[in-house]
């Protein structure tokens, strides 16, 4: 389901100096959303997009990659599911709200302790998404979000395509690099994971 957020919602005027900035009046908009329990609430230019809860193989091959990560990575790594982040972007509302999958950081820097509901990315490593009903948001809306957000590794699991792409080099205008191979092969990840990440396991 995806709403659009009108830019005269009725909320607050923007010449209204009590009003807040546009991200404030926005945030003041989620809040109010009825969401059943379970769905997942993203913002994406100007739209509030609400995601059903994911089917049971989508969950599988997140807790997998979680627990490959987790227990491969060089340096010791905290997991985070559902975890908001605020990602710049142009127009009305400067920044887009997104969900990742899975969320990954240091266990040094303690990202998430203290973190309101939705926090800046920095200290974050790496986010993952696997594909579900809407693959081209994952594909391309959150692939340029990631990469404007300065997040330094976005690994999408493609269960249509069947495979597996880690994206580096984040840039405002997209990730430079990228490096694919089909479910069941290794893919290499490099620091601070530095391991090959077995995508048998995701199959």
């Amino acid at each position: 389901m995806t709403l659009m957020v009108a830019q005269n919602s009725g909320l607050a005027s923007a010449d209204d100096p009590g009003a807040g900035t546009p991200d404030d009046i926005l945030d003041v908009a989620l809040r109010g959303l009825e969401v059943p329990e379970g769905f997942r609430v993203e913002v994406f230019e100007e739209e509030i997009v609400v995601t059903p809860p994911p089917d049971g193989d989508h969950e599988y091959m997140v807790a997998a990659l979680a627990r490959e990560v987790l227990l491969r990575a060089k340096v010791e790594m905290l997991s985070a599911g559902n975890k908001g982040l605020l990602l710049p972007r142009g127009g009305l509302f400067p920044l887009n709200r997104v969900v990742p999958d899975a969320t990954f950081a240091p266990l040094a820097s303690e990202p998430f302790r203290g973190a309101p509901a939705w926090m800046t990315p920095e200290g974050v490593s790496m986010v993952a998404e696997i594909t579900s009903s809407r693959p081209e948001r994952d594909r391309v809306d959150k692939l340029l979000a990631y990469a404007q957000g300065g997040i330094p590794l976005y690994l999408l699991i493609d269960r249509d395509r069947r495979a597996a792409t880690l994206f580096s080099e984040p840039s405002p205008q997209g990730y430079a690099q990228h490096h694919q191979v089909l479910l069941g092969k290794p893919l290499p990840l490099p620091d601070p994971f530095a391991f090959d990440l077995d995508t048998g396991r995701l199959l």
